[in-house]
């Protein structure tokens, strides 16, 4: 009777045919996943996969023994989601959390939608702080959490596309740029850029601070900060710039601080993420929710 870790290590591995991305999707080691196959294979007594130093692939025998496991495994599966899902749909409390004024306007009406649309089922909408958003996701503190993109990392579902907005560059109001009426992504490196305390280069939202120009002038850095309120009292003391989206012109408007429009980079998108281990149709149902209140609100304001 092959134990779980040997029946998932070897249906993963049979479809990544990578031991690195079959370590990954199970978080376990490498090793661990090598020395797992390797038991099953003595366990059987023929080997199940072909390894070279460049691919992996499954021997007749493999392929024989994926034909026949992979369906029992799948209906196992979901019959375990489905006993799963019928006692988590009679209880169900979703913890969402927010980043931004945008974000927050589509949680609380996707919270009413999916209340709504949800029996019996609650959402406790809350404002997470950019410093800590991310790793309080990971820590379990919150169920789903709508924050801008990119956010990388395997162990996280991204989903769907929410808000796509343009970018901008907040300057204080008496910087020489203030007066543009738009700036390119050369201009930053006459800034410098705030940085959001302890996140090293490719955290979340590191885009918002490149180092580099796209011709490769160096951009300075400027104070780090732990709050978007911060962030803006900081720009709008002159003690540097951030690069921001057009939801500021709607909600954190201020007189000491000015939003430039950035000609030439791309849009910031934000969506609704959450734990691959923790991937319900709960949170299906409210990312789809949060898709439909993202979309009446913007019909809203292109008729304002």
């Amino acid at each position: 009777m092959l134990e779980r870790l040997e029946l998932e290590a070897f249906l993963t591995l049979a479809e990544e045919l990578h031991f690195g991305r079959t370590a990954e999707r199970l978080h376990v080691s490498t090793g661990r996943i090598s020395q797992t196959i390797k038991k099953l294979e003595r366990q059987i007594g023929a080997p199940l996969f072909y390894r070279t130093n460049r691919s992996v692939r499954l021997t007749p025998l493999g392929h024989l023994l994926h034909e026949d496991i992979r369906p029992g495994y799948e209906q196992i599966r979901a019959g375990l989601d489905r006993a799963t899902e019928s006692v988590r749909h009679q209880h169900t409390v979703l913890r969402v959390g927010f980043v931004g004024a945008a974000a927050g306007q589509v949680a609380h009406q996707a919270s009413n939608l999916f209340s709504k649309r949800e029996p019996g089922s609650r959402v406790h909408v809350r404002e997470a702080q950019v410093v800590d958003a991310v790793a309080k996701l990971r820590a379990g503190d919150m169920d789903v959490l709508i924050l801008s993109l990119p956010l990388p990392g395997p162990d996280l579902v991204i989903g769907p596309l929410l808000i796509s907005e343009r970018r901008m560059l907040a300057v204080p109001a008496t910087h020489p740029l203030a007066s543009r009426t738009s700036v390119t992504m050369e201009d930053l490196a006459d800034v410098r850029l705030l940085r959001l305390a302890g996140a090293l280069p490719g955290d979340w939202p590191s885009d918002r601070w490149p180092e580099r120009t796209p011709s490769g002038r160096d951009i300075p850095g400027g104070p780090p900060f732990e709050t978007f309120q911060e962030a803006l009292q900081l720009i709008g003391a002159g003690n540097g710039a951030y690069i921001v989206g057009t939801q500021v012109t709607r909600f954190y408007t201020r007189p000491d601080v000015a939003f430039i429009p950035l000609s030439d980079a791309k849009s910031i998108d934000w969506a609704p993420v959450w734990l691959r281990s923790n991937n319900t149709s709960a949170h299906r149902a409210f990312a789809h929710c949060a898709q439909e209140a993202a979309n009446r609100i913007y019909l809203a304001a292109t008729h304002e």
